[in-house]
């Protein structure tokens, strides 16, 4: 699994503040720090940055790209001109430069494609329509379409392109989380060669924070199973590297075994396990819609 680096985001109060300030230490001590975590790429997340993105990401870039050139970068935010005054500064890396992202509604991608064929950059299509989040696996087979279709015409293949299902919070949003399972599988073979990207953190957006890691781990291992290529993630999770970069073989099994019986209407036991398996047992359950969602599963 390919990671991407989410910790330089506007909405931590340290980096915020070094956007804000633009003060590079922070930033390029949070750069260099993902690369000692072995992160693939470096996401720089701004927000909406309506006031002065268009200035403020390529500072970033610029200040990342002092300490950190051999990483790629992803541009993260929802202002158009900022990512495409970003891009006009980047330098080149081994890997091409990621526009994270490119939503499937036209009054964007229309805007948005002409700068990625420009810069030859990779994208991530972000399947948030014109009607937001799709409400199932067809209803993103049928933007996945409209998106690719749109860069095809334009010269982006295939193997650019990282799409983007759109990961939901698992205590109100459960039934979305199989939804996208489900489209996972199919993705690979109605798009071939397309590459995978998600928001993987968005699982976890709500229960408490002592619950955040294993969610984001656990539902990670399935993605993984259905295909899914890259997900942004948090670069302070060791074990979530771990498994990630396929260290922690005994995490993976386990998990992967409580969905195979799943297939099956089978029973997964946690007798014999360790704690810290059979709580990967019990939070599989629950994002499979096996058990109910509450704060407090791991005790029950």
């Amino acid at each position: 699994m390919f990671l991407i680096g989410e910790s330089l985001n506007v909405i931590s109060t340290k980096i915020g503040r070094a956007y804000k300030e633009r003060d590079p230490g922070p930033i390029q001590e949070e750069a260099l720090h993902q690369k000692k975590m072995g992160m693939d790429y470096i996401d720089i997340n701004l927000g909406p940055a309506k006031k002065d993105g268009h200035e403020l990401m390529p500072w970033v870039v610029q200040t990342v790209q002092e300490v950190v050139d051999d990483i790629p970068l992803a541009l993260d935010t929802s202002n158009i001109g900022a990512i495409e005054a970003a891009l006009k500064v980047y330098k080149e890396t081994p890997k091409p430069v990621l526009i994270n992202s490119i939503m499937a509604r036209p009054e964007r991608y229309e805007k948005m494609i002409p700068m990625a064929v420009e810069h030859n950059a990779d994208v991530i299509a972000l399947l948030w329509g014109p009607q937001g989040l799709p409400r199932d696996e067809h209803e993103r087979g049928a933007l996945t379409a409209e998106l690719l279709n749109a860069m095809n015409e334009a010269g982006i293949p295939n193997e650019k392109i990282w799409v983007d299902g759109i990961v939901t919070p698992v205590n109100i949003q459960q039934q979305q989380l199989i939804s996208l399972l489900n489209y996972m599988a199919d993705l690979h073979d109605m798009f071939p060669g397309a590459k995978s990207a998600c928001g993987l953190s968005n699982i976890s957006n709500g229960p408490p924070e002592n619950l955040r890691s294993i969610l984001n781990i656990t539902y990670m291992v399935m993605l993984e199973r259905y295909g899914m290529y890259s997900c942004i993630s948090d670069p302070l999770d060791e074990t979530l590297t771990a498994v990630a970069k396929g260290e922690r073989k005994d995490i993976e099994d386990v998990i992967n075994k409580t969905l195979d019986d799943a297939l099956v209407d089978k029973e997964t036991s946690i007798e014999g396990l360790s704690d810290e398996l059979a709580d990967y047992v019990k939070t599989a359950k629950v994002i499979l819609g096996l058990s109910l969602y509450s704060d407090s599963w791991l005790e029950v």
